[in-house]
């Protein structure tokens, strides 16, 4: 063997050899500046919000390090009276939702089965969202998004009454918290307090409509994205911010990271974040996963994954 100093093993190949020769290599190891404010306006039963959960959750993984998110609660119902709720849809009664949420369930593959709005309506999205903003105000944001989520969960695809006190208690115990007391807390005079700081930031950022995703910069200006929208146009609106030409994205977390981090995965989110078509996913899952680190379940024609961890 030569005696040689400058041999090296290849992480991706495993073979070791000589070194390529050539000049000092600089790297640079700092992250992007956060110079963004991304401002998602939302709400617990807001449908068009759990539909978007997929490129969402793809735009804050890939290219989080340029903003810091704040979710703002924006009150999409606080009762049922005798009037519209939202003419545009035809939702004069609770029983009206069902038929749009399957709707909007079915063409966004993020399944919602509805009937619970005919047989057990939820009565207002306040309360499970006075819920959040004591989660946000006790622990972080992070914590927050992942109750968001989990009701969404319960409500959506499990059909489960989130305004309902028992059913807010036990979401929030399963994420490791002591429900009844972030319930009790939030049902005094603070939760309405923190909501309404989110009702009148929601009315500052001229949001109208949920979902909205409103993109600022240092200079105060920014870009207002209403509604579901491809993944490359969050990009875009993210370069137009900033002002750049281009925004390097992360790599996507691997499989088993993502779905230990969030427990529960559908199709769908696979699909967007690792850019497969839904008949690739079982071959994908199957080279990421051992047996013994998931189960997969059906709901609605929709298949979803749970870590076993």
């Amino acid at each position: 063997m030569k005696n040689n100093l400058n041999m090296v093993c290849d992480v991706e190949t495993g073979i070791c050899g000589e070194a390529e020769e050539g000049e000092l290599e600089m790297i640079d190891f700092n992250q992007p500046e956060k110079s963004i404010n991304l401002y998602y306006v939302t709400d617990p039963i807001c449908s068009h919000c759990w539909a978007i959960e997929p490129t969402l959750r793809r735009f804050v993984e890939q290219y989080g390090d340029y903003f810091n998110v704040h979710t703002v609660m924006g009150g999409l119902l606080e009762k049922w009276h005798d009037g519209p709720i939202d003419p545009a849809n035809g939702i004069y009664k609770p029983a009206d939702v069902a038929g749009h949420w399957r709707e909007v369930g079915e063409h966004s593959r993020m399944p919602i089965d509805g009937t619970l709005m005919i047989d057990n309506p939820v009565h207002s999205s306040y309360p499970p969202s006075r819920v959040f903003k004591i989660i946000q105000k006790n622990y972080n944001d992070k914590q927050a998004f992942e109750y968001l989520r989990r009701a969404r969960e319960a409500l959506f695809a499990f059909n489960q009454n989130i305004s309902d006190r028992s059913v807010m208690i036990d979401i929030v115990n399963k994420l490791g918290f002591d429900g009844e007391a972030i319930v009790n807390e939030a049902e005094q005079p603070i939760g309405t307090e923190l909501l309404n700081e989110d009702f009148a930031q929601v009315r500052k950022l001229g949001a109208r409509g949920f979902p909205t995703i409103i993109m600022v910069n240092e200079e105060n200006k920014g870009v207002k994205i209403v509604g579901g929208r491809p993944f490359e146009y969050y990009v875009d609106g993210l370069k137009q911010v900033l002002n750049l030409e281009e925004v390097q994205p992360k790599q996507q977390p691997s499989l088993s990271t993502l779905l230990e981090k969030v427990k529960l995965l559908f199709s769908k989110e696979i699909e967007e974040m690792y850019d497969l078509e839904q008949s690739d996913v079982h071959q994908f899952i199957e080279k990421e996963l051992s047996p013994d680190q998931y189960e997969q379940q059906e709901i609605l024609g929709e298949s979803y994954f749970t870590t076993t961890k």
